[in-house]
């Protein structure tokens, strides 16, 4: 016998043509979430030839299929952050990966209201939110392999996320011969900005055969609901945790990082909740994680707290369609970058706030694709083209791509005068988006660490302790990199405020050679109370001639009790390419000093672990191996 619900909630029937109608109890319905891991639209009923997805494309065709769906952060924790909470990560201070800053107690995990509603919520299994472990207690009925929704109560509404790894990047890492692949490596249609390697058409090959496993994974979830009779009763979702995973998709604030497949599908007797005419229908409304759990909360009948930030797409508590989506990108495992992004119905627009670096950061667990390591070597023998070579180089300020013509993103019309009111309000978007969600991003990890000791960073940010707007104005006026802001950055080196003085800093860093005449006041803000300021003092002084004076400033940066303040000058090291028997003492006396801190988030040890390879370092008397 199929189960109904027996938990009511208390919607109401509309009202039609003016006259009262009786308020009646509606049925709630069970929510099944379908959620894999780092994949791109990849799947036919997305229009890819290559894919092969046949239930994907049966949901497709019984639901509706979001076209503009997006993750907030193109790298999974902070994503998933940015789910649970329906606050963007770089508001709640979560958006570096794998960072365990304290949540504030002001920002609950939706399933808590789920569960205040009746309804019977379970994970399996992946949290990853994050944050510390003991603030994820007590939000789930059951968060395990073994969680499962039908160890509900009889009759209870249920929320049931189910997870698979199946298309990891790490599934990948190691090939499989080619003679096993489903796919063909010959037949693969590969972006302009990867190189034709055949490592690299292997992985994709590779990549396609790991979507069809998750294809025939989410058939058996969808047969299991049928099976137990729960089908008519239910809304599923499916979609990908973010883009991925080739090289310069996951991890990346471009369409192949955080475009995602999102399919919904609602039973009939749900018919009120439909998004568009009928099943089958396509959906362009912008849509992204930070969405969901309002619109879980509508689903419910549960009101959406003011202090979530995305905006409800289903339900009585549906908003009007967005003008935008944002995203966001801080540290990425053991590499600093940061950069935001705003997407609207067409164009792109993405904001680098450290232009100073490559796109191709070496990142430990990024360097295990084969297809990663031939596009290094590809380049490295000159056999890239311009297309495929801007991955090695230093960033713009500013990227702008139609994708109606460009969906790979490798023509950048911010410098086309033809775009430039489409560049100057999507400009405005980004930065009056982290001025409206107070964006912890403007505060370099550092800094951030210490604040966080003594409280969440989200409430800290909210106790009006800085003044963001003037912070933000200046980080945008730093990323451009003019020689006209110059005397500006030089007189703002003796601000009191030590984010002024380190965007001011970092300004003079960006101008590189034309910072020159700054190098008096460079070389005092070495001495700067704040480490963080002091580091980007010492790179922007060791490329203008003062390399012994920035040297010693990063060395001794290496004995910081911070492990970020020792993570960035690790990286600042990394790209000055010094390697002087006192800089390899320095980093065997660091290992030394903080062994004790056995973690596989140590990314300071990461880039230690990197120099030591790069330069030939035999590690055998290290304890490196356990510490990443």
């Amino acid at each position: 016998m199929k189960r109904t619900n027996q938990f009511l909630g208390l919607a109401v029937v509309g009202l039609s043509f003016g006259a009262c109608q009786p308020e009646t109890p509606q049925e709630l319905p069970n929510i099944l979430w379908l959620t894999s891991e780092d994949n791109s639209p990849f799947a036919g009923c997305y229009g890819d030839s290559l894919a092969t997805t046949p239930n994907l494309d049966q949901l497709a065709s019984s639901g509706f299929l979001y076209t503009h769906a997006y993750a907030n952060a193109p790298v999974c924790a902070p994503a998933r952050n940015t789910i649970i909470t329906g606050v963007y990560a770089n508001s709640g201070g979560h958006q570096h990966m794998r960072s365990y800053y304290p949540k504030s107690d002001q920002v609950r995990f939706f399933p808590q209201f789920l569960r205040e509603k009746g309804y019977y919520c379970t994970n399996n299994h992946k949290q990853d939110y994050n944050m510390a472990a003991n603030q994820i207690k007590g939000v789930w009925d059951e968060s395990s392999r073994e969680a499962h929704y039908k160890n509900r109560q009889a009759g209870q509404p249920f929320f049931a996320i189910f997870n698979t790894g199946i298309s990891h990047e790490s599934s990948i890492h190691t090939s499989i011969p080619t003679e096993e692949l489903k796919h063909d490596p010959q037949q693969m249609q590969l972006p302009p900005y990867h190189p034709d390697t055949p490592e690299m058409r292997h992985d994709w090959a590779q990549y396609y055969d790991k979507i069809q496993a998750m294809d025939a994974w989410v058939g058996e979830k969808l047969r299991e609901l049928e099976e137990a009779g729960l089908a008519e009763n239910t809304i599923v979702f499916y979609y990908g945790d973010h883009g991925g995973v080739l090289a310069r998709s996951k991890r990346f604030v471009y369409e192949s990082g955080t475009h995602v497949p999102f399919i919904i599908r609602i039973p009939q007797k749900f018919k009120h909740l439909f998004p568009a005419a009928k099943p089958g229908d396509k959906v362009d409304r912008l849509i992204s994680f930070v969405d969901l759990a309002p619109t879980i909360l509508s689903l419910a009948d549960i009101k959406v707290p003011d202090y979530m930030q995305g905006k409800a797409f289903l339900g009585k508590q549906r908003t009007a369609d967005p003008e935008y989506a944002y995203m966001f990108r801080g540290r990425m495992d053991e590499r600093y970058d940061m950069s935001r992004a705003v997407r609207d119905e067409r164009f792109r627009y993405i904001r680098n706030y450290m232009p100073y670096r490559i796109y191709g950061q070496h990142i430990n667990y990024l360097w295990k694709a084969p297809s990663m390591q031939s596009w290094e070597q590809a380049y490295l023998e000159g056999r890239c083209n311009p297309a495929q070579s801007a991955f090695w180089q230093t960033k713009p300020a500013e990227e702008l791509y139609d994708t109606s013509v460009d969906p790979w993103e490798v023509n950048n019309l911010a410098q086309d005068q033809s775009y430039q009111e489409v560049l100057l309000c999507m400009r405005k978007a980004s930065s009056d988006w982290s001025n409206r969600i107070l964006d912890t991003g403007f505060i370099p990890e550092g800094i951030h660490y210490d604040l966080g000791r003594e409280q969440a960073i989200y409430d800290w940010m909210r106790q009006g302790n800085l003044d963001l707007p003037e912070i933000i104005e200046l980080a945008d006026k730093a990323s451009l990199g003019l020689e006209a802001n110059r005397d500006e950055f030089v007189k703002l080196l003796q601000h009191e405020s030590e984010l002024i003085r380190y965007w001011a800093t970092t300004g003079l860093l960006i101008l590189g050679e034309d910072a020159q005449p700054a190098r008096n006041d460079l070389t005092i803000a070495l001495q700067d109370s704040s480490s963080c300021v002091a580091l980007v003092a010492a790179e922007a002084v060791y490329y203008l001639g003062s390399e012994q004076q920035a040297l010693t400033v990063m060395l001794k940066a290496l004995e910081d009790p911070n492990p970020y303040i020792r993570t960035q000058a690790l990286n600042i090291l990394d790209y000055t390419n010094e390697f002087s028997p006192e800089i390899q003492q320095a980093l065997f006396a660091m290992v030394k000093r903080f062994e004790k801190i056995q973690t596989s988030d140590r990314y300071d040890l990461r880039v230690v672990d990197w120099l030591l390879d790069k330069h030939g370092v035999d590690k055998s008397l290290l304890k490196l191996n356990a510490a990443i």
